[in-house]
């Protein structure tokens, strides 16, 4: 058997430091060697991160976009999840809607935007349609896998302490689920950081999505451009580590063990 040593703590900032500085140096030479006048070194991205600044765009802009994605994947939480539960719980339910959310699932939330501006014109509400519309459908599906994969154990335990079914789910098949069902947030919050992004190029005139088309657009900025993507990545990272570090909550693993 195979033994797995955990890394110590200075090892998990220590390497991922390196190769950051490694990227950062294949990035300037790159740059310098090729003799590019259009792509951007580091610090020509450092410059333009620090005239951002200056103008109180930045800040301003990945408040815009924060916003949206929070109201819009917030919506989607409260929407999907309760719907996931239901569809976990009940057979019958699965079988009529299921074919429904399989059919809207795979579509693109890209493809909706023609549809957004439509019914919301070119504006906040748009980009927060396509936010939750790119998150709720990842929700209710690991939701539904959730509840499938609770152990009959468990439900036959909480029959067996006379818990109503609104009790049982509350108390048993939600908190035995949540593990799951985190992973599907996990990856659905990643899905709407990204979309809402491609949104602000077209539906929006604010955000970091815009930030990337505007400065592409006026005067082929991309220093700003790049500068904006790192945001992005960056913003990105916390996002996924926020939710990694509810996953770690003891009260939460709890879930997995119980699944196997």
């Amino acid at each position: 058997m195979i033994s797995m040593t955990k890394p110590r703590v200075w090892e998990s900032f220590f390497w991922p430091t390196i190769a950051a500085a490694l990227l950062l140096a294949v990035w300037h030479y790159s740059v310098v060697f090729s003799g590019t006048r259009v792509f951007p070194s580091p610090m020509s991205v450092r410059a333009g991160v620090s005239e951002l600044l200056q103008q109180n765009v930045l800040w301003a802009d990945i408040g815009d976009s924060l916003r949206r994605v929070a109201v819009g994947f917030c919506a989607a939480i409260l929407i999907g999840i309760p719907l996931g539960l239901w569809l976990g719980w009940s057979a019958a339910a699965n079988q009529v809607v299921n074919p429904t959310l399989q059919i809207l699932r795979p579509i693109s939330p890209i493809a909706w935007i023609p549809v957004s501006i439509i019914f919301f014109g070119v504006g906040d509400r748009a980009a927060i349609f396509l936010v939750f519309l790119a998150s709720v459908f990842p929700i209710v599906q690991a939701c539904v896998s959730g509840v499938s994969s609770v152990s009959p154990v468990l439900r036959s335990a909480g029959r067996n302490f006379g818990l109503s079914t609104s009790q049982l789910l509350r108390r048993v098949i939600f908190p035995a689920a949540l593990p799951q069902i985190l992973v599907g947030v996990r990856i659905a919050l990643g899905i709407a950081w990204l979309v809402v992004v491609a949104a602000e190029m077209i539906a929006v005139d604010s955000g970091l999505g815009y930030l990337v088309i505007d400065s592409r657009n006026s005067g082929k900025r991309y220093d700003l451009v790049v500068a904006a993507m790192l945001m992005i990545g960056i913003i990105g990272l916390i996002l996924d580590f926020s939710i990694r570090r509810v996953e770690r909550i003891k009260s939460v693993r709890w879930g997995f063990r119980n699944a196997s």
